[in-house]
C-alpha cells in the first residue's frame, strides 16, 4: 500500500507540467486522481496515458474539464469525481496564468485576466472542495499552487506576483476557517521549473524586452539558485505528495518553499 491508497485527489491545471506530475505521483503512490484542466483534450490524454500506473498502483484515474474561475464548473468537477471515487479527500488548486508586462505598461485586461485565475478560481476551488468535504464529515486537504513570486515582487511580472502573494493569504485565511471541520489547508512555492510554462514565459519576455535570445530569461533567474540548477516537475512532487498524505496531517495554513535555495524565508 502507498501512502495515497484509499484517497480521493482532484488536481487542476493538471493535463501538463507541475500539475500533470502531481497526479502521477499521487497514482504512484495508490491514489485515485483526477485530472482536471481547461484544456480538456489535454486533461483526458493525462487520464488516459495514465490507466496503466493508476492499475498498477490500485488506484483509478479520470478527467475533467474546467474553468476554475466558473463556480458552476468547479461545482460539476467535484461533483464527478465524488461520483467516480465515492469521495474527495484531496484537491489540489494547482491552475495558474501569467503574462509577462512590464510594470508601467500593466494594463487593467493583464491584471484582472490573471488575478481571476490565479485568485479567484484559488478561492472557488478551496469553497467547493471543503463544502464536499464538510458535508462529508471527514475532513480532508487542500493544497494550494503558490510561488517565489508570493514571496517577492519581480518587476515584469506584478500581476502574477500579486496573485501569488493573494495563494499565501488565501491559504492562511482558508486553514483558519476550516481547521474546525478538520480539514488542512497548505501550500507550496516553486521556484524556476522547467515546464510548457516557462517555454512560454520565455517567448513573452523576449516580446517585452526583458530578455534578447532564448533561455536567457531562465539563465538569469536561476543564476541564484543555491542548488546550482532549476527545477524539474519530479524535484516538487516528493514535497507535493507529503502534503497530500497523512504524514503531514498535523501541518496546516503553511507554504513549503520548493525553490533549491532563490528565497531564504
Amino acid at each position: 500500500m502507498g501512502s495515497m491508497t484509499g484517497r480521493s485527489c482532484i488536481v487542476t491545471g493538471g493535463a501538463q507540467g507541475i500539475g500533470r506530475a502531481i497526479g502521477e505521483a499521487l497514482l504512484d503512490e495508490g491514489g485515485d486522481v483526477c485530472f482536471a484542466d481547461m484544456n480538456g483534450d489535454g486533461a483526458a490524454a493525462a487520464a488516459a496515458e495514465n490507466e496503466s500506473r493508476a492499475s498498477d498502483n490500485g488506484g483509478k484515474v479520470m478527467a475533467a474539464t474546467v474553468d476554475v474561475t466558473d463556480r458552476a464548473q468547479v461545482q460539476a468537477m467535484v461533483a464527478k469525481t465524488v461520483e467516480r471515487f465515492g469521495k474527495l479527500d484531496v484537491k489540489f488548486n494547482n491552475a495558474g496564468v501569467n503574462k509577462p508586462m512590464n510594470f508601467l505598461d500593466v494594463t487593467e485586461d493583464n491584471w484582472n485576466f490573471i488575478m481571476k485565475v490565479n485568485g479567484l478560481g484559488v478561492l472557488i476551488g478551496m469553497q467547493e472542495a471543503a463544502k464536499q468535504m464538510v458535508a462529508q464529515g471527514t475532513g480532508g486537504k487542500i493544497i494550494n499552487t503558490a510561488s517565489i513570486a508570493g514571496r517577492s515582487g519581480y518587476d515584469n511580472v506584478a500581476p502574477y506576483c500579486a496573485s501569488k502573494f493573494a495563494v499565501v493569504s488565501l491559504t492562511q485565511s482558508g486553514a483558519r476557517d476550516l481547521a474546525q471541520h478538520n480539514i488542512t489547508v497548505t501550500g507550496f512555492a516553486p521556484g524556476v521549473v522547467h515546464t510548457e510554462l516557462w517555454e512560454t514565459l520565455d517567448k513573452d519576455l523576449m516580446e517585452i524586452g526583458a530578455s534578447e535570445r532564448p533561455g536567457q530569461a531562465m539563465e538569469e533567474f536561476s543564476a541564484n539558485i543555491l542548488r546550482g540548477r532549476v527545477a524539474k516537475p519530479a524535484d516538487i512532487t516528493g514535497t507535493t505528495t507529503f502534503l497530500a498524505s497523512s504524514a503531514s496531517d498535523y501541518m496546516t495554513g503553511q507554504i513549503v518553499m520548493i525553490d533549491g535555495g532563490m528565497e531564504l524565508i
